[in-house]
């Protein structure tokens, strides 16, 4: 199978499809068979007038009768190798989407999008293509051209078979060595397509940043760039592609007229009959195609090589995070937590992200994070939900290292409210409830007003059901916010953290928020990332972070007595709300 070994799984499973599609294909090269044989004799009868109206019409018959059982084995053979083909494309797509789910956020972070869409979409039709037309190609060219080649020999005359078949060695090897260049051309041109994909979803995703710097004659010539080279690669493969077509067709050629001399001279010194040089022209018509065929099956299978390839390099990813052999049974977490002596560091990264850190928050309490950004905040609390891993034996769950937690426990009990505030292209409702927590109506509106949000949602058209638009591109920074905070809520996890997301909001409308969230916040552990010390004045605790290190911690009545980052964050906070009030 080579290339092709990850499709063993559904070969085996569909085998019966394909047998019967190739059985129903060879009963249609069969019957094609029948047809030059009849015109033969058909041409032999009215040449020495033994044929009369009653066997015309039979011999007509006869051919009709014949094509109609041929249209039903090509029906049939479509069926299921063709179907067979498309349900190939739906299991592999449903493969890589389902294989994309189970890698690590650092994968993306690596890897663009519009390469995984080329994967996803130019690189599975390919795969689709070589195992359904391919196929198809396959068995005429092998099964067709054999049968042809022995009627010719057997029924006709060997050597006119063996002088019109002259040029099918030479055939062969133009067909391998264009084979080899157009699996290595085709495998650039796929990754030129990538690039091609990705500006293009780059450029519509920051279409507003664009409009705002006037960049639009910048990007347009940046992407003119990556088009020409993807036409240029196209062009490379094309070259190839236009010289081998043209040879093959030539050779085929050259077969004819070696056919139709040498048929020729045997018609005239009678070697053969008219009818047999019909036959055999009608034969060797038929043998074009399998010839042909020939140069398509080493296209196609060459290009779907080249995706499978390309989509075994993305498979054999793997995630480094995922459920350990030491994963105890845990289905419910308290919310207790604890790091101890965390000293991470990022992949190929030799400065620690974060560095000797050890605190801990009480199951039911509220911990507040204060730094200057890239001190490490996100960090933390990304190794608490294991968006990376964290030293063993340093970040722990109600006493258990998180490494020893099953993800989908750990992260279904943690409610995330990230700085970046993703929201799908659907319903505010089905945002809310992306968890898919079965809540009713009521407890997710319950959750909006929660986070000073439902009145505007209520003042939309559509309310709960309005559509948000890619990203959530038609809601304000505030609003998107306020329904990520929703979203975590309406989970009613047992760990929720607010990582910096108040800050598109005002200051009367985070105090809404925060006094809404105080009766949440006393039956659940709460991590509150923020800059502004407002947001953390009734923290349990706060530890502040600086380049990787725990420099304080304490609460904040303490903490504004204590020199350090905190009180001076404190007192500036205080200068810059002195002069807003002046203002």
């Amino acid at each position: 199978m080579g290339s092709f070994f990850r499709l063993k799984p559904f070969i085996r499973e569909n085998k019966l499809y394909y047998i019967l599609g190739i059985l129903a294909l060879v009963g249609t090269n069969i019957l094609q068979l029948f047809i030059p044989r009849l015109l033969g004799q058909l041409t032999d009868g009215i040449a020495e007038y033994q044929v009369g109206y009653l066997d015309l019409i039979r011999y007509m018959a006869l051919i009709v009768g014949i094509s109609v059982l041929i249209a039903v084995c090509r029906f049939l053979w479509r069926i299921f190798v063709m179907g067979n083909a498309r349900k190939l494309e739906y299991t592999i797509r449903n493969m890589l989407f389902r294989h994309l789910q189970s890698l690590s956020s650092r994968f993306f972070d690596t890897h663009k999008t519009g390469d995984l869409m080329a994967h996803a979409t130019n690189d599975v039709q390919a795969l689709r293509m070589a195992l359904g037309p391919g196929i198809v190609m396959t068995t005429d060219a092998l099964f067709l051209s054999s049968i042809i080649i022995f009627m010719m020999v057997r029924t006709i005359d060997w050597r006119l078979t063996v002088f019109a078949l002259l040029p099918l060695p030479f055939m062969v090897a133009v067909v391998t060595m264009a084979g080899r260049i157009i699996h290595k051309r085709f495998r650039i041109v796929q990754e030129a397509f990538s690039n091609l994909s990705d500006r293009t979803q780059e450029n519509i995703s920051g279409m507003r940043v664009v409009k705002g710097f006037a960049q639009e004659e910048p990007e347009i010539e940046r992407f003119r760039e990556v088009n020409q080279e993807n036409v240029d690669k196209n062009m490379h493969l094309v070259r190839a592609w236009g010289l081998f077509m043209p040879l093959v067709q030539f050779l085929s050629a050259l077969a004819f007229i070696i056919a139709m001399g040498y048929g020729g001279i045997s018609v005239i010194e009678g070697r053969i009959t008219i009818g047999d040089f019909v036959a055999f022209n009608s034969y060797l018509a038929m043998l074009t195609w399998p010839m042909m065929a020939i140069g398509f099956v080493m296209n196609v299978v060459q290009r779907g090589k080249a995706s499978m390839d390309r989509l075994n390099d993305l498979f054999d990813e793997r995630p480094e995070v995922y459920n350990e052999e030491d994963a105890l049974p845990v289905e419910k977490i308290q919310g207790d937590i604890e790091f101890s002596n965390l000293t991470f560091h990022y992949p190929g990264s030799k400065t620690p992200a974060l560095e000797d850190v050890s605190f801990s928050v009480p199951a039911g309490s509220t911990l507040g994070i204060l730094g200057r950004t890239g001190a490490g905040k996100t960090t933390l609390v990304n190794l608490l939900l294991r968006m990376h891993n964290p030293p063993r034996g340093t970040v722990f769950v109600d006493g258990v290292d998180v490494r020893k937690l099953p993800l989908e426990t750990l992260r279904r009990h943690i409610g995330y409210v990230p700085q970046d505030n993703f929201l799908f292209s659907t319903t505010i409702r089905d945002n809310i409830d992306f968890g898919d927590t079965g809540k009713s109506p009521e407890e997710i509106e319950y959750a909006a007003k929660l986070a000073q949000v439902y009145d505007n949602i209520i003042a939309f058209p559509k309310k709960f059901d309005t559509l948000v638009g890619e990203r959530g591109v038609t809601l304000s920074g505030g609003q998107k916010q306020r329904l990520s905070i929703a979203r975590a809520l309406v989970k009613d996890p047992s760990i929720l953290i607010l990582d910096d997301s108040l800050s598109a909001v005002d200051t009367e409308t985070e105090e809404a928020i925060l006094r809404n969230l105080q009766s949440i916040m006393e039956n659940r552990t709460t991590i509150l990332i923020a800059h502004r010390i407002s947001t953390l004045k009734q923290a349990d605790q706060t530890v502040v972070i600086d380049d990787g290190r725990v420099l304080q911690q304490g609460t904040h009545d303490r903490l504004i007595t204590e020199p350090g980052l905190y009180r001076e964050l404190y007192e500036k906070q205080l200068l810059e709300e002195e002069i807003d009030s002046v203002s």
